[in-house]
């Protein structure tokens, strides 16, 4: 295949036509009749709101003489493609005493026990949470009436948490492993534009039909996939695992585990460390949620309150360093989509947000946080952290009076004071929001920390400090507050076999990177072991 790269097109053109014929030009050739061609990348340059461009790399296949043609044309960005693919794993030789075990069905655990299960592995998949359409029930409940079933909510069930979230797919990491992800998820449902976009999603909408697609090839493969299934305890004998405990009853044998279990799986993290499974405090991140109307940051962003279909709803990544050492960035942006109740214990109140495929609801949101290390939290215990997040999700229950979000509109928290009415943002929240001081759910230095940023903020982005922006509280679910220990063959010291994997193990975040660990895990067992009979 030939590449040609930095293919510009103004973005109010139509894309594929233009796109056609600039390939026929730069490769001199009539038409692409009897050739192949892909996208490989597209990004956008709006750094001049007059003149917004849409940016190619495309892979051409099926003409002649390739070398010769990519000499003849003499530009720096016409080449000969040299794409890595992804070779799948070689299977081991030792036996399998018992098939392997997944524990969470969110990316990471998906993902590993797909490859296995298409393997020959015959994974045994369980998920503490539901089926993604019992799931989606119980959330839709939750946010309707203020009652929370707390083994199925937005962090809990089929999917994980990036379910109810804009099914975002950057990542900063460069792993081979990365197109294999995207490749599967367009293989199960996801929009093939997934592989070439700059920053890919899938939306939460079409996300619930991937995961479950997933689940089936996974059972269709010999897999079995059991919903409602906690794994409460661990049989470890000298340091190696034998067996699991599910639902503080049933006991199963299990030599090979992969525990891919979320960030928000907190009475498990205290479980592990029960049974002194290596564990470790790590930082991670607490603020709030600030909502726009999309079509502000669509102007401020590319000049226009209405994008062109090439460009979509704009989105943003901000960073600020304050004054008192701690970092301001936004986190898990999404364009045209809703601040939802994220909350999986009773008595806290946690926000996240999320966006369906076409972003095309009325409000911007975004995660506004700040950066919170061990020396924040209240000791050194392992679990100090949990205890940090569970804290001021408390306060915030506690100033709402129930599952409500307390709100505050940005010039009066910036002017230190309650607000009384919405402006010009409407929340997007339910089950409703209360107005209250969010100083008092939200340490001191984050408080000074935002305060301090989002005039600056407002510099980069006009309008992003518009006293009607509204904040909601609070927002603590950034990462896992631990890190499971693993060693170099990817196993926890303390019980060979045992797997910890993905983000709530600490070794991702975000869906890209947790589908990538899962993967790599999957591929420790496959290169270990045989397939199992």
């Amino acid at each position: 295949m030939i590449r040609i790269s930095n293919i510009k097109i103004a973005a109010q053109k139509e894309q594929k036509k233009i796109l056609e014929q600039e390939i026929c030009r730069l490769l001199r050739i009539k038409s692409l009749q009897q050739l192949e061609y892909h996208i490989v990348k597209k990004s956008i340059d709006a750094r001049k709101k007059e003149s917004i461009f849409c940016i190619y790399t495309v892979d051409v296949a099926g003409l002649k003489e390739e070398a010769k043609l990519v000499a003849k044309c003499k530009k720096d960005n016409i080449a000969i493609a040299n794409p890595e693919v992804y070779m799948e794993p070689v299977h081991g030789q030792e036996l399998l005493q018992n098939r392997p075990v997944v524990i969470g069905a969110g990316p990471a655990g998906l993902f590993a026990a797909l490859l296995l299960a298409e393997h020959g592995y015959r994974p045994l998949l369980l998920e503490r949470g539901q089926d993604v359409d019992t799931r989606t029930a119980d959330v839709e409940q939750f946010w309707k009436t203020g009652k929370l079933n707390v083994h199925s909510n937005v962090q809990f069930g089929e999917g994980g948490a990036g379910t109810f979230s804009d099914g975002k797919l950057n990542s900063v990491i460069k792993d081979i492993r990365c197109r294999k992800v995207l490749e599967t998820f367009v293989r199960f449902g996801a929009p093939e534009e997934i592989l070439y976009q700059a920053k890919p999603h899938i939306g939460t909408d079409r996300l619930k039909l991937v995961v479950k697609a997933m689940r089936e090839a996974i059972i269709s493969a010999g897999g079995e996939v059991r919903f409602g299934a906690q794994v409460t305890a661990l049989t470890v004998e000298h340091e190696k695992l034998t067996g699991l405990e599910i639902n503080h009853s049933e006991q199963i044998a299990a030599s090979a585990v992969i525990l891919a279990i979320g960030h928000s799986a907190r009475d498990t993290f205290a479980a592990l460390h029960q049974q002194n499974i290596t564990m470790e405090q790590k930082a991670f991140a607490i603020g709030v949620r600030i909502e726009h109307q999309q079509k502000m940051i669509n102007m401020a962003q590319y000049g226009m309150e209405e994008p062109y279909d090439s460009l979509g709803a704009a989105d943003y990544k901000l960073t600020y360093q304050a004054q008192n050492g701690r970092a301001v960035y936004s986190f898990c942006m999404c364009p045209g989509g809703k601040v939802v109740a994220a909350a999986s214990e009773e008595g806290m109140v946690a926000v996240n947000g999320m966006s369906d495929l076409a972003r095309d609801g009325e409000n911007a949101n975004s995660a506004l946080v700040v950066n919170v290390t061990p020396e924040d939290f209240p000791g050194n215990d392992v679990l100090a952290g949990v205890a940090f997040q569970r804290k001021w999700e408390c306060l915030a229950y506690e100033l709402s009076g129930s599952y409500k979000a307390p709100v505050q509109l940005v010039g009066d928290f910036l002017a230190d004071k309650n607000s009384t009415a919405f402006g010009s943002v409407m929340p997007s929240y339910r089950p409703d929001t209360v107005f209250c001081e969010l100083k008092h759910c939200l340490p001191e230095f984050v408080t000074e920390a935002l305060k301090e940023a989002l005039p600056a903020f407002g510099r980069k982005i006009k309008g992003y400090d518009n006293k009607d922006a509204v904040l909601s509280g609070v927002e603590t679910r950034t990462s896992s507050p631990v890190r499971i220990v693993r060693n170099e063959q990817y196993q926890s010291p303390a019980a060979k076999g045992l797997y910890p994997c993905g983000e709530g193990a600490g070794y991702a975040g975000g869906i890209m990177s947790a589908a990538v660990d899962g993967i790599r895990i999957a591929e420790q067992i496959i290169n270990a072991y045989q397939p199992f009979d």
